[in-house]
């Protein structure tokens, strides 16, 4: 009998389908019916916390197993981003992971944020977003649920979850894996995994993965100088950028490259037949240098923003640097208690300690000597027109994001009723020192940053949750669960530190003296005049003492809510089955640093200064109303899935800078026309808007038309309108930008009676849709084995995903130049797997992203006309190869 790993290699799956093993706690064994080569095998899935085959599942759920992620190359979850119905997944802010399920992400990464798509490691909720970075290696499988789940997985999440379910230890034996890949871009990859049998009563597995992989960016050393001098900008032959961290760097360490590895070492103990305890220690390592945007070339075409370079190209002074570790001890008991109940007790412990520095401008706002570039501002009150350089920056100093979370779980079947239900906590205590550094910045070139130093900041969430399943008639079964939850978020001892956002020089800490200006003897700095002995780069919290107005946070807000999911389940045939569901899921509220409601200026509503205000938001909320239809056909040879839905999502929380107040200018002008909103306060902040509208429509199918073929695919619509945002804010690109593109004005700003609108650009977008959701997508893929002599077994194999048309914003801004959207586009992969007869090796070769297409993840404007865009990674090609012994 061939053991697990050879069965493995030996049933390669290439639709969306793989092999569940049951969540602990509950009795499974390790019998499978036999399964014919021509048929579809069998899926299991844990969507319901109980094992159930996945036709039979009233969830709308995608499987993959550890063969399939090989053969699509992913190593983490953002490798995925084109291979599930309704889903986009794209790199985050602070190496985060954004995920999108049917329209509901979030867009907040910091330290308190909340991700819309809950991420569980075997089953284990995972709070932080960066925690979805961590290599999926030597798995079981993973699932991606969609909809909102109020009731059975960790905390609650409005859009879905994701749970990745590692290989446990097994008594089948001592037996290993390795792996390597090979590829473009200098890529090197090995993976290894050994389970060993210490005795009948404990068994081990180990497994290590490292992938090192040079940036595709095409990254070069900026040493810009700003060189106009119709305007009075006269070089010197010394950088104008920040050169405190400018160093020459090799690819390996260009932005977008790989350097991760990744250790896990599990146990399990059988203490006897019905206790079992197990645990695992985790370790991930990020070294990388983070991602990128890129200039978005199509946009300027034909304009005077046209790219000169490759859309890859960047300018960099601040090279990437990454030191992230996520350890985790995860452990927990299952007892059998009879064979009708069982309780399980899990608990994890993250450590996740990160430091990190990122250029925020890669050298694409500098530009040449245009027209419109402002002249050198020696004036009283300095220039805020277009300027020839912008340098930005951030890094985390130092950060740990400690989190603990604890469930316990009763499962019992009682005759034609069966039944899940638990207790969860999930606590989590994050210190971060994270600073923003603009070194030239308007009116007179004066460096400045704001440093968030936030020691103690808590979250909290507890909840109760039950979930049953109730045959009540031969092929009727009725689901009722609910949950309430109730979260908390307190800050303790944060503060926040600024200098020099209004032209006020004590970032240099009387270290350089730069004149005054409008009088003689005034100048700029060069890059080589900042040191690290100013502002806070290089002093700690030290230079605290150089910043004023220190803002203290402490605050606490907490909120609470059930949510529940009922449904009706009939089995057609014992092969076909559908249901009917309504769900609901929640994302708890926040706030942020804390203000001054007018930015310590007069409030023009009032005439008087402004309060102190946390910007507090309140939670989302979701209620999912699905139709699903799920069975197996021609002798089984063909499996097919259909989820209709209908979602409505209110009180969306976006992230962004939004509209606070409309304040007094201090000389009490109005605002001249270069600075149009002087009188309107802005600031990041995190807002609820809108009632929006979800209809949408799945289909998944896996087919073996003949012997050896295997044909997989999907098909995904979704209409997303947004309703109820009345006072959305039409700002963008306003002014000369808008009329050199020939695009509609920005409408006028609001003055009227509604003391809420002051200051905004008020525009209609009602039955927009939501960012980054295409309408239509399709998805196919199609694989043949060719028997060859000597039992060899080859397997070509090649995949094509088809996306609609998606937007980038809620304005859904489709122009031409500086429109925020990515044109409909189609991706293909290929490979072709040589098997060994007894199953003990393979080879494989393979190009992912065959035509190099340069698609969109994400665009938006820097500055004037220049835009920038996120991409899919452009074409990867290499060799794997694995031995089993």
């Amino acid at each position: 009998m061939l053991h697990p790993i050879k069965r493995t290699a030996m049933s390669v799956a290439v639709a969306s389908a793989c092999t569940f093993a049951a969540m602990p706690g509950w009795a499974q064994t390790d019998a499978k019916p036999a399964q014919s080569a021509d048929t579809i095998p069998e899926v299991t899935v844990t969507a319901t916390r109980f094992s159930t085959s996945l036709l039979k599942t009233p969830v709308a759920v995608t499987a993959f197993s550890q063969d399939q992620l090989t053969r699509k190359g992913a190593t983490n979850i953002r490798d995925l981003a084109n291979d599930i119905p309704n889903v986009t997944i794209d790199s985050g802010l602070d190496n985060g992971v954004q995920i999108t399920i049917r329209g509901i992400t979030s867009t907040n990464f910091t330290e308190t944020g909340d991700p819309a798509v809950g991420f569980h490691v075997d089953g284990l909720y995972s709070p932080r977003p960066q925690g979805a970075q961590a290599l999926m290696f030597d798995i079981d499988q993973l699932e991606v649920l969609r909809g909102p789940q109020g009731t059975l997985f960790g905390r609650n999440s409005t859009g879905g979850s994701v749970n990745v379910i590692t290989a446990k230890p097994d008594f089948n034996g001592n037996y290993g894996r390795v792996e390597t890949d090979l590829g473009n871009y200098n890529k090197k990859q090995v993976n290894w995994v050994q389970n060993v049998v210490v005795n009948d009563k404990l068994a081990l597995r180990g497994s290590f993965m490292r992938v090192r992989r040079d940036g595709y960016a095409d990254q070069h050393q900026d040493l810009s100088e700003a060189n106009v001098p119709s305007k009075g900008w006269v070089p010197n032959g010394v950088p104008d950028v920040d050169m405190r961290y400018n160093r020459q760097v090799r690819p390996s360490d260009y932005y977008t490259n790989q350097n991760e590895w990744a250790a896990r070492l599990q146990a399990l103990l059988r203490v006897n037949k019905d206790l079992t305890l197990h645990a695992a220690y985790e370790h991930f390592q990020d070294s990388g240098a983070g991602y990128a945007f890129f200039r978005d070339c199509g946009a300027g075409v034909g304009t005077r923003y046209a790219c000169t370079n490759d859309e890859f190209y960047i300018n960099v002074n601040v090279p990437g640097q990454t030191d992230m570790k996520i350890r985790t001890v995860r452990a927990g008991a299952d007892w059998n208690v009879n064979d009708r109940t069982s309780v399980s007790y899990n608990f994890a412990v993250a450590d996740q300690r990160r430091s990190q520095i990122s250029d925020d401008d890669l050298g694409l706002q500098n530009a040449p000597s245009w027209a419109d570039i402002a002249p050198f501002p020696n004036t009283k009150d300095g220039n805020w027109g277009t300027w020839p350089l912008r340098d930005t920056w951030h890094r985390t100093a130092d950060s740990r994001y400690l989190s603990t979370v604890h469930e316990l779980q009763l499962k019992q079947q009682l005759g034609s009723l069966k039944y899940v239900s638990g207790l969860f906590w999930m606590h989590e205590r994050n210190r971060i020192d994270y600073e923003m550094t603009e070194a030239i910045q308007k009116p007179f070139g004066d460096p400045g940053s704001v440093v968030y130093a936030q020691p103690n900041r808590q979250i909290d969430s507890k909840a109760i949750f039950g979930q049953a399943d109730w045959s009540f008639a031969p092929k009727w079964t009725a689901t009722l669960g609910a949950r309430y939850s109730r979260d908390s978020k307190e800050d303790k001892g944060g503060k926040v530190y600024g200098a020099n956002w209004i032209g006020n020089p004590a970032y240099y800490r009387g270290l350089y003296d730069r004149g005054i200006p409008g009088t003689p003897g005034f100048t700029i700095h060069d890059g080589t005049d900042l040191t690290q002995q100013m502002g806070w780069a290089g002093g700690g919290p030290i230079a605290y003492a150089g910043y004023a107005n220190a803002t203290n946070n402490d605050h606490k807000e907490t909120w609470g809510k059930v949510t529940w999911r009922a449904g009706l389940q009939f089995q057609i045939t014992p092969r076909q089955m559908m249901y009917a569901s309504v769900s609901t899921g929640y994302k708890a509220g926040g706030f942020a640093d804390k203000v001054d409601s007018c930015n310590y200026h007069l409030c023009a509503a009032t005439g008087k200064p402004g309060e102190a205000t946390f910007l507090p938001y309140g939670p989302e909320t979701v209620t999912n109303y699905e139709l699903g239809w799920k069975g197996r056909f021609l002798d089984n040879r063909l499996s097919l899935s259909a989820t209709a839905f209908y979602m409505r999502y209110k009180d969306m929380q976006l992230t962004g800078n939004y509209f606070i107040n409309q304040i007094i200018p201090d000389d009490h002008k109005p605002c001249p026309a270069d600075q149009p909103k002087c009188d309107v306060y802005e600031a990041w902040r995190t807002i609820n808007v809108g009632d929006t509208r979800i209809p949408g429509l799945e289909l998944e199918w896996d087919y073996k038309p003949w012997r050896g073929a295997r044909v997989g695919g999907g098909f995904a619509f979704i209409d997303t309108k947004v309703h109820g945002f009345y006072n959305y804010s039409d700002d963008y690109q306003c002014g000369d930008v808008r009329a050199e593109f020939g695009v509609q004005p920005c409408p006028a700003i609001y003055n009227g009676p509604d003391k809420s609108l002051l200051g905004r650009r008020l525009y209609d977008i009602d039955g927009n849709h939501l960012p980054n959701t295409p309408k239509y997508q399709v998805y196919l893929n199609f694989s043949q084995e060719f028997e060859l002599p000597g039992g060899y077994r080859l397997t070509p194999y090649v995949k094509v995903n088809w996306r609609d048309k998606a937007y980038f914003d809620l304005r859904n801004s489709d122009w031409a130049g500086i429109g925020r959207y990515q044109a409909a586009y189609a991706l293909a992969d290929a490979s072709a797997r040589l098997d060994a007869p007894d199953g003990n090796w393979y080879a494989e070769a393979y190009v992912r992203n065959v035509t190099d297409k340069r698609a969109k993840t994400s665009s938006d404007s820097l500055w004037g006309g220049f835009m920038k865009a996120t991409y899919v990674e452009p074409r990867m090609f290499g060799i794997r190869a694995g031995f089993n012994y």
